[in-house]
């Protein structure tokens, strides 16, 4: 009933718009105030009307009111408010239009039998009164809304369930089917007298009118042999021995027994974030689990989760991480993790509006070093990294986050095969540590750019073997800085220089670091300084904007049918690029301005080339142009007739092959002795000895 009345309120809304439109021209000229519509008829516990004029100072005042005994008609509008069982509110909608709302503060449930809760209702006609809305400005009213509430309780099952279980009862002892009629949960089916959902109320309607028979719940007539039943007429004299004594619920009707049990609904699917259980702490740390403190909490520092950074994200023991996260900053940073500072520290701020922000021991980094042995940690060393920051709007803050494994002082590195590289893992490269006569490893890379592209954001990538790549970054460049073409160069030289900083890469993927074999020196091509231009005011020749690493590679060997590759060498080269500021187009701001910049290119790239396996000497002239024996351009193979009875055949087993060449011999002989040839020595024998 309920949601009938709110969707005929609804209706009447929508018709309210269109009818207030041509008059609320009128109201706004003469600046009068008045409800539309200014009566209404409540049915369900929200009504809504408009309140159009000046509604500047006004003061809404509620009242219950009766209609008077001889005239029927109803008091006059007043501003002193009195105490309903209605909340009134008031909403905003336009400059001269407000929207007021009238909701019914209490239940609207059907009181049960005996029931003592005064939070129901104990009439099925829960509400009838009228209630008048006075619009005041101090203590005159201006304009005024009736509104007549007449409203019906709502029929609520008498024993709603709380949880979401359903019990099937043990038929030893109650039936299955009691009530076969009970179709609808919760609510109370129409004739159905067995219904238990069912309020008195509601059975006073069809109590006369019950379903009859087994499916109402009713044994009717009761089986022949219930002791009940008995008539001198027709009964046996062993009958009354015989017969059976049990209530008219436990019919044959009502199915065979049942043991009962508790069924749990499953959960649907659903939105709302499901509820996490407490952390619980091991006893011995495995690769994987959660890293506790000492007061049973997750360690957590900000890491990546499906490509957004989660800042108390739990720390898995032995597994190593680096992400940068991004954070959009436009006023300092109070909490964690960006400020991660005692409490007596303090951040300066200039305050006023275009004024610089100076953000203090903002936390920038934080590395992470976890020490183990076994199955547990024996010490945790960090690394912060502070710095302060200046804005004025706003700023893009990347913020580094790390944790590294090590047993002893040495980072467990991942291999990029065994013993040959996979496509896709990246190329290992080294450097010599005079100390330990060992090669560090470190990675071959290329530019990431990230956020706005610029080299100073960039981020780096290591190079995957065997996938060809290209990429790069911007660098903003003024004619202040052409101006300086030295320093330009060795600007862009060190960036550069920053994506490959080894001497050695690996052959293998699995490469020793004690092993000076499993390493190729990486070669550098030198530039050529025989030509030489001179820099002008606005242009800087000689500009390493281009890097390319080229690496060959070959196969050496097969393990399980895969083949393992190696690579044989890597060579680094460089493109020259002469850099000018381009005015063109109307963009004249660089040439004129000296600090203002235009975006330049650096990029780098890699390919990889697969060096040929050697098979053999070369053809020879006479193997290129004679086909007939060449069993790969011909039909017929003649070199290969034998082919099914040697041990190369793998079509079937040896045996079976042998066996059937050399039935295919005992043909050919056979044939040759019974042909033609054989017949004619035979004839030759036979007339020489004639």
């Amino acid at each position: 009933m309920a949601n009938t009345v709110h969707i005929l309120l609804t209706l009447s809304t929508s018709r309210l718009v269109i009818c207030v439109l041509p008059f609320f021209i009128l109201v706004h000229a003469q600046n009068l105030l008045v409800f539309q519509p200014s009566f209404l008829t409540a049915t369900g516990p929200t009504v809504s009307a408009l309140l159009l004029g000046d509604t500047t100072d006004i003061s809404l005042h509620l009242r219950t009111v009766s209609p008077s005994n001889t005239t029927g008609g109803f008091d006059s509008p007043s501003c002193v408010a009195e105490a309903t069982q209605w909340v009134l509110t008031v909403e905003q909608v336009g400059k001269t239009a407000v929207r007021v709302q009238l909701r019914l503060n209490r239940s609207l449930r059907l009181c049960g039998k005996n029931e003592t809760d005064t939070n129901c209702c104990s009439k099925p006609l829960c509400v009838l009164e009228a209630l008048q809305v006075s619009a005041c400005v101090g203590s005159t009213p201006h304009a005024s809304l009736l509104i007549q509430a007449e409203i019906h309780a709502v029929l609520v099952p008498a024993n709603t369930g709380s949880d979401n279980k359903t019990v099937i009862p043990n038929q030893v002892y109650q039936p299955l089917g009691s009530c076969p009629c009970d179709l609808t949960f919760r609510a109370c089916d129409v004739r159905c007298c067995c219904d238990k959902d069912c309020s008195i109320e509601e059975l006073k309607l069809f109590v006369s009118h019950c379903l009859p028979g087994p499916f109402g719940g009713q044994v009717s007539p009761a089986p022949h042999y219930q002791c009940s039943v008995q008539s001198s007429e027709n009964s046996p004299d062993w009958f009354p021995f015989l017969c059976v004594n049990s209530p008219p619920e436990n019919n044959p009707y009502l199915g065979l027994f049942y043991q009962g049990d508790t069924i749990t609904a499953k959960p649907g699917p659903s939105f709302q974030t499901p509820p996490l259980s407490a952390p619980v702490s091991p006893n011995v740390y495995i690769q994987g689990s959660p890293i506790f403190t000492l007061n049973d909490k997750y360690l957590t520092i900000p890491q990546t989760v499906l490509g957004q950074c989660v800042n108390s994200a739990p720390v898995a023991f032995l597994k190593n991480f680096k992400v940068l996260c991004v954070t959009l900053l436009r006023s300092c940073p109070t909490g964690s993790p960006l400020k991660t500072l005692p409490a007596d520290l303090r951040i300066n701020v200039k305050n006023g509006q275009g004024e610089r922000l100076v953000c203090e021991h903002v936390t920038l980094a934080l590395d992470y070093k976890f020490y183990w042995r076994g199955n547990g940690i024996s010490s945790i060393k960090l690394t912060r990294t502070v710095g302060t920051i200046s804005f004025n709007d706003n700023v893009a803050l990347t913020t580094r986050y790390s944790a590294v494994f090590l047993n002893g002082e040495f980072v467990g590195e991942a291999n990029s095969g065994n013993p040959g590289y996979q496509v896709g893992r990246p190329v290992i490269a080294g450097s010599m540590d005079n100390d330990t006569s060992s090669i560090q490893r470190t990675s071959v890379n290329l530019w990431k750019p990230v956020f706005d592209g610029l080299c100073f954001t960039a981020e780096k990538k290591p190079v995957l073997f065997g996938e060809n790549s290209t990429s790069g970054c911007l660098l903003p460049v003024s004619q202040q800085n052409l101006s300086q073409c030295n320093s330009l160069r060795e600007r862009v030289t060190s960036l550069q220089a920053s994506l490959l900083a080894a001497t050695y890469v690996a052959r293998s993927g699995n490469p020793d670091p004690l092993t000076i074999s499993d390493w190729v020196n990486i070669s550098f091509v030198t530039l050529d300084s025989s030509t030489t231009m001179e820099d002008t005011t606005t242009s800087c020749y000689g500009i390493l904007s281009h890097q390319h690493i080229h690496v060959w590679t070959l196969i050496t060997g097969m393990v399980d049918g895969v083949p393992q590759k190696e690579i044989r060498a890597l060579k680094v080269s460089y493109s020259l690029s002469t850099w000018a500021l381009d005015c063109g187009g109307g963009n004249v701001a660089p040439c004129v301005d000296p600090l203002e910049t235009q975006l330049f290119s650096i990029t780098s790239s890699v390919t990889f080339t697969d060096i040929p396996v050697n098979t053999g000497p070369p053809k020879t002239r006479f193997q290129i142009n004679f086909t007939e024996y060449d069993c790969n351009r011909n039909d017929v193979c003649w070199p290969e007739l034998l082919f099914p009875v040697t041990k190369y055949y793998t079509g079937e087993p040896y045996s079976q092959s042998l066996a059937k060449g050399l039935i295919l011999v005992f043909f050919f002989v056979t044939a040759s002795i019974l042909g033609t040839p054989w017949r004619q020595i035979r004839q030759a024998w036979h007339n020489a000895a004639l």
